[in-house]
């Protein structure tokens, strides 16, 4: 697909419908909690796959607040690297601009990193806060905003 939405035409987004832990990228981004714990929704299937040490990993390196990431190992994920971004707190408050700064974190850490593809689930619907086509804006407005912020990265 290219350019979308003023994206530029290196940015390249592909909707998909399926497993995140399966795809051969270079970091997934997942839905978190803010005491990282991988227990439900997207984060949980993730750790089927990854395994314990996955989850262990993220909470060694929590809490984090809503709006923040995390990132580790993907351990034996096809993807080298796991944000695990905390889109939407404990109060479950639909606050867009958290959903937006928790993908521009996981993103900014994951291109320090080197991370050139990367696949996100869809932050901020996975707990009911946003309908998905709010949330699909959502991640698009973080994209957008991190390009701005590393271009060509």
């Amino acid at each position: 697909m290219s350019a979308f939405r003023g994206l530029p035409s290196a940015v390249q987004i592909e909707p998909w419908k399926g497993e995140i832990a399966d795809l051969e990228v270079d970091a997934i981004v997942i839905p978190a909690l803010e005491s990282l714990w991988m227990t439900s929704g997207v984060a949980a299937a993730v750790k089927r796959r990854g395994g314990e040490a996955l989850e262990t990993a993220a909470v060694a390196l929590g809490p984090i607040e809503a709006g923040r990431a995390v990132v580790t190992e993907g351990g034996p994920l096809a993807a080298q690297f796991v944000a695990h971004a905390v889109d939407v707190g404990h109060d479950l408050r639909a606050d867009s601009g958290r959903v937006v700064a928790a993908l521009r974190d996981a993103l900014a850490q994951l291109t320090n990193l080197g991370a050139r593809r990367v696949a996100t689930a869809l932050l901020g619907a996975e707990r009911g806060t946003f309908p998905p086509d709010e949330a699909a804006d959502l991640v698009l407005t973080a994209v957008e905003q991190h390009d701005a912020a590393f271009p060509g990265s």
